[in-house]
């Protein structure tokens, strides 16, 4: 049976927007592609994948997004030059290799390079 899902947005609640939509912006490499309503900014990751930040101060901190990458050591770079560490490499030999930021509000993001061959 074929999917009818053709988009994912993945959405991370913050308690401070203009803090939070900042460091996305840094993270991402460029500011928000969208802002369709006041407190709310989206990210256009790839097609039909979306990271949408929103002012959420009840549910702020408790989100992961797992974002893909073709190359991790890469990512660390952009990373490193935007002024944002990443945590240290863990590897799962054989499927996957992955590093890991917290954002201001402590929501998680996943930098994850698939490495099953």
């Amino acid at each position: 049976m074929k999917s009818n899902i053709n988009s994912v947005v993945s959405v991370l609640p913050v308690k401070d927007y203009s803090v939070a939509i900042a460091w996305y912006a840094r993270l991402l490499g460029r500011e928000a592609d969208l802002v369709p309503v006041e407190g709310v900014a989206e990210w256009q990751i790839t097609d039909g994948a979306w990271i949408q930040v929103c002012l959420d101060t009840e549910r702020a901190g408790y989100t992961t997004v797992v974002v893909g990458v073709d190359d991790l050591e890469a990512q660390r770079g952009v990373c490193s030059e935007a002024g944002i560490e990443l945590d240290e490499t863990q590897e799962y030999p054989g499927v996957i290799r992955m590093a890991e930021i917290c954002d201001p509000d402590g929501n998680k993001v996943s930098f994850v390079q698939d490495i099953s061959g």
